[in-house]
């Protein structure tokens, strides 16, 4: 089987948006795309027949971390890899589980072998090398899979930065040596990425997209941001990465964000987003539409019996209204968490859509900046 492949298709006239194709194995990825995040082998709440029907994902995430240590490496290896066990036959990403580890800075111990940490399901202990990680994601497999690396908090000093970077990078070789002395497992290609690091320094953000580029990777991303930096430092440093990461390879930008900040960070060239924001914000009651963003708990929503979004091309958005989804959250119904995340999700890859077919038209940077204002009205 081929090695993922991508072609540029269209560029922006006054930005640097592009439009691209993916192809893997298990299908083609039209960007600029974004992500569903399916943490541990499921987007919550949403089956994999209402994300191929509603929300028209082309690509799905799983977490290692979460799946390593449910439904543990025995289950998925026998089930034949996650596509096998979950049922999605379209792309999945698997992230090296290394943002989790991190997050758990009371159990965990960094040192140069890996991380030692704590199961936050039992307390039992358990070591992420880079050799393992790679282990663990041939299991696992997905068709792209993420070097283990260190993601230093929003904040960090120039020392704490350049020191967590060189590790990412020493980690980085034993990954792709790994990767390299190991096969793919279940008759498919599969790709592993690196990812950028280095704080919000723009000089070891440049060493470590040099490192990476080095590697001549399949696709490159883009770590440690939205960790807690401001946003205008956000788009800084991602414009500066894209700036000096290979254009002929897609970019992906971990962990972001809300709807303007994806339509951003495509116009400085990123093609791939996920975030849980659309379903963890769904679920708490906050819908993200084509006319900005809708409290569905708000009082002024009880008698509006409109569709949530007629300006969706989803099923969902326009059959339920905002009065009844309104009356499901309050009441606690499962429906309601299901509703507001189809929703959202559709919502989102509708924008990446939307982005697709302006940049093609060259009309992007125009339409970005009037769609900005209008996301973030407050209805």
């Amino acid at each position: 089987m081929a090695a993922l492949s991508f072609f540029l298709e269209h560029k922006d006239r006054e930005s640097k948006a592009r439009a691209g194709t993916i192809v893997t194995d298990h299908g083609v990825i039209e960007t600029p795309i974004f992500m569903p995040v399916g943490t541990v082998g499921s987007v919550k709440a949403v089956t994999q027949q209402q994300l191929k029907q509603d929300v028209e994902a082309q690509i799905i995430l799983g977490n290692t971390y979460h799946l390593y240590l449910r439904p543990g490496l025995g289950v998925l290896e026998k089930a034949g890899g996650l596509h096998k066990f979950n049922g999605w036959d379209r792309p999945i990403l698997t992230d090296s589980g290394g943002y989790q580890v991190f997050s758990l800075s009371g159990t965990r111990k960094i040192k140069e072998e890996g991380v030692t940490f704590q199961s936050h399901i039992d307390g039992s202990r358990h070591l992420f090398s880079p050799e393992y990680v790679m282990d663990i994601q041939r299991v696992i497999g997905g068709d792209i899979i993420m070097a283990f690396d260190e993601c230093p908090p929003g904040g960090s000093d120039f020392t704490y930065a350049k020191k967590s970077m060189e590790l990412t990078h020493r980690w980085l070789d034993r990954c792709f040596n790994r990767f390299n002395e190991t096969s793919d497992k279940f008759g498919y290609t599969q790709n592993l990425f690196p990812i950028v690091q280095g704080g919000t320094f723009k000089d070891l953000r440049k060493q470590s997209c040099e490192n990476i580029a080095s590697k001549e990777a399949t696709g490159n991303a883009i770590g440690g941001l939205s960790v807690g930096e401001p946003e205008p430092v956000m788009y800084e440093i991602c414009d500066w990465c894209c700036d000096h990461l290979p254009a002929q390879k897609p970019r992906y930008l971990m962990g972001v964000g809300t709807p303007w900040n994806i339509l951003e960070c495509i116009g400085m060239g990123v093609d791939m987003f996920d975030c849980v924001m659309p379903t963890r914000n769904g679920r708490n009651a906050m819908l993200f539409t084509t006319q900005g963003v809708v409290n569905i708990d708000n009082k002024k929503w009880e008698y509006d019996f409109s569709p949530i979004d007629e300006g969706l091309d989803c099923e969902v958005s326009r059959y339920y209204t905002k009065a009844y989804l309104r009356h499901l959250m309050k009441a606690g119904e499962y429906l309601g968490l299901t509703i507001a995340s189809i929703h959202n999700l559709a919502f989102y890859l509708w924008l990446v859509k939307e982005a697709r077919k302006q940049i093609v038209a060259g009309s992007f940077e125009s339409w970005k900046r009037e769609m900005i204002v209008r996301l973030k009205t407050k209805l």
